[in-house]
């Protein structure tokens, strides 16, 4: 099994700055795409940002210009640094990544809060 740890949410006021982190740990032989998505209360999860196993990125549009994500292969890391946030921020957080441990499988951390208000 592969288990997600999400770090770094938290309260932060309009404009700052907020950096997740997500470590992969337990017996993964591999990991393809890492991920961060979200859910605000009442909506649904969305895609926030993705990255390949070759550094490749992607955002939806809505999401362009204030986060990127990143990730250490050799640490089995993904990060999230989130710029100039505003209210509609506000949400919790997840990590997924399909990771490979004795077959292939798509995981999810447990979530992490990040509050955005003055």
């Amino acid at each position: 099994q592969v288990q997600l740890v999400e770090s770094g949410g938290g309260l932060v006021q309009p404009g700052g700055s907020l950096r997740l982190s997500c470590a992969a740990s337990g017996s993964v032989f591999s990991i393809a795409n890492m991920a961060w998505y979200r859910q605000a209360p009442g909506k649904e999860r969305v895609l926030v940002a993705a990255i390949t196993s070759g550094g490749i990125t992607n955002y939806p549009d809505s999401m362009k210009g204030r986060f990127t994500i990143s990730r250490d292969n050799a640490k089995n890391t993904v990060d999230l640094q989130m710029n100039s946030l505003k209210p509609e921020d506000t949400a919790v957080y997840y990590c997924n990544v399909d990771a490979a441990t004795t077959q292939w499988g798509n995981y999810w951390g447990q979530g992490t809060l990040v509050t955005v208000s003055s």
